[in-house]
């Protein structure tokens, strides 16, 4: 067999970079300061207006990154990322370059790899705010385009209808299966709105005036480049614009609805956080939006993992990032019974009332230990030893018992460990009663001596980011020997969670010495990822 084996020797993984964006946390240190006080992160929600919403609001700054662009590429690049990008991937892109600045040369090291530095980064929720922002901007001008079409003057059979007694209306609209009359609601009656949307809707394409203006427009747009291509595609562009705002007075109707959806849609779907990454870094590796909901963050990092085992990739750029909380976002988990609106800080393990959504993001290089360790870079945090992923197959927000368990077993496997081997474990915990199932999970598995962590009653729920926020939290914590607090008294602790005897890190730093780690994250959906991990000793970190 020669030099190759069936079973070649695990790579080890560490992590040489980090950053993130989190609430009242624009980066790693703002990070750990807050992570020593026990106290919480969120702020009101003003979305709604008035409301008893609490969420985690990042703190960012994206000029905070103009001078390291400015220094790499032409000075437009900035002004470009920061009008055409949304929220999240500005997180990503700022979580990114701070990265990059723990070891020197890992900048140069993930361009030099080629085809061996992989990029990873998903997100949970995707850029609600920007397809918001388009959405709303596209109704308008639809419900514009269609009552000015349906003008007397460019729609005959709607002035006829309007001309006719009561009968000859109800014929009318018999006669051509129309929708209700909306001359017949009061303007304060609640559906009087969308009883005018689908009336001048449905007539608009009736419109004779929309025809003959439809008949000119594809005059327009019909002519194809002629000639050489290139020297003559942006004389034909120009063309067309001139022709189309001449139509558009000759008729004095307002812009074409499909005019003011802004191609920023485009730029802000799921692979972009990727994808500007690369484009920062000069990545030229796989490029990949992984996206597993809150098990977000461990599902990139098992597909960097497998890269790195496989020999296809040395070194890998990890992470998910969230928007800022959004009226939808905050909305749509409050329709799942999963956020807590009482104007409280609702907490893990206490009474249940729900969580807090909150933006940010998270970022991590991780590679070969050997590999990047030889090239005299140092590992952040801890070693990561397995991550295990698996579906429940089974609800899509209710956790299973048997899905998180199965995640846990495999990654104990993985990582070469024992459940009595990890001293501390940080919970999913998004203060709702499928806590009480997941701590049944773990203290079938794990010792009672094990501490638990529980963090988002501290900075919220981001929807993918938590996951990564929580594990660097945990890292954080360990190398330094002492887990942070949490911003939960003792009497706090729901009496049932209470009368387990389990072990949970409160409102005190609590003294660590342990080797091993490990947490879990259950995504909406039903996907778990859970991480072991292991303390470096001082001479494999030197």
């Amino acid at each position: 067999m020669g030099e190759h084996t069936l079973n070649p020797k695990p790579k080890r993984i560490g992590i040489f970079g980090w950053g993130l964006v989190a609430p009242k946390s624009p980066n790693i240190a703002a990070f750990e300061a807050n992570l020593s006080q026990s106290t919480h992160w969120l702020t009101p929600f003003e979305g709604f207006g008035p409301s008893n919403f609490l969420v985690g609001q990042p703190e960012f700054n994206f000029a905070d990154y103009k001078a390291w662009m400015d220094s790499r590429f032409e000075p437009r690049k900035f002004g470009q990322l920061d009008s055409k990008m949304g929220s999240s991937i500005k997180f990503a892109l700022g979580a990114f370059i701070q990265s990059l600045s723990q070891n020197p040369g890992i900048e140069q090291t993930l361009k030099d790899l080629g085809d061996q530095a992989h990029i990873y980064v998903g997100t949970g929720l995707g850029e609600l705010p920007v397809t918001y922002e388009i959405s709303v901007n596209y109704f308008r001008a639809q419900r514009r385009w269609d009552r000015f079409w349906c003008q007397d003057a460019h729609h005959a059979t709607l002035a006829r209808y309007y001309a006719s007694d009561p009968a000859d209306k109800a014929r009318i609209r018999q006669e051509w299966g129309a929708p209700e009359d909306p001359d017949g609601y009061d303007a304060r009656d609640p559906q009087w709105d969308e009883i005018h949307d689908a009336w001048f809707h449905f007539w608009v394409f009736h419109s004779e005036g929309l025809k003959n203006y439809l008949e000119e427009l594809k005059a327009i747009e019909g002519e194809g480049v002629t000639g050489a291509i290139e020297s003559n595609k942006g004389h034909l562009i120009k063309r067309k614009m001139v022709g189309r705002k001449r139509l558009n007075t000759k008729y004095g109707c307002p812009d074409e609805p499909w005019t003011v959806i802004d191609p920023k849609i485009l730029w802000n779907i799921p692979n972009i956080a990727a994808a500007q990454i690369s484009m920062l870094g000069g990545i030229t590796g796989a490029t990949i939006a992984p996206m597993g909901a809150c098990s977000g963050f461990g599902a990139s990092l098992r597909l960097a993992m497998n890269a790195i085992q496989l020999g296809q990739a040395k070194l890998c750029v990890v992470g998910t990032t969230d928007p800022a909380p959004h009226a939808l976002t905050v909305g749509g988990f409050f329709g799942a019974r999963v956020v807590s609106n009482d104007g409280g800080v609702s907490k893990p393990f206490t009474e249940m009332r729900g969580t807090h959504v909150a933006g940010g993001a998270c970022i991590w290089l991780v590679g070969d230990y050997d590999y990047l360790h030889g090239l005299g870079m140092k590992p952040l945090g801890l070693e990561i030893l397995g991550v295990g992923v698996t579906a429940d197959a089974d609800h899509i927000i209710t956790p299973s018992e048997d899905g998180p368990r199965r995640a846990i077993q495999k990654t104990l496997v993985e990582a070469g460990a024992e459940a009595s081997d990890i001293g501390t474990w940080d919970m999913h915990a998004t203060a709702t009663p499928g806590d009480w199932t997941e701590l049944q999970n773990a203290l079938s598995i794990f010792s009672p001596k094990t501490l638990f962590t529980a963090r988002k009653g501290s900075f919220g729920h981001g929807m993918s980011a938590c996951g990564g926020w929580e594990l660097t939290a945990q890292h954080l914590g360990v190398v330094r020997g002492e887990l942070f607090p949490v911003n939960t008294q003792a009497e706090e602790i729901h009496p049932e969670v209470s009368a387990q005897q389990t072990a949970m890190v409160l409102n005190q730093a609590t003294p660590y010495t342990g080797a091993y780690s490990g947490k879990i994250n259950m995504g909406v959906g039903g996907i778990n990822a859970c991480v072991i991990c292991r303390k470096w000793s001082e001479k494999e970190r030197s």
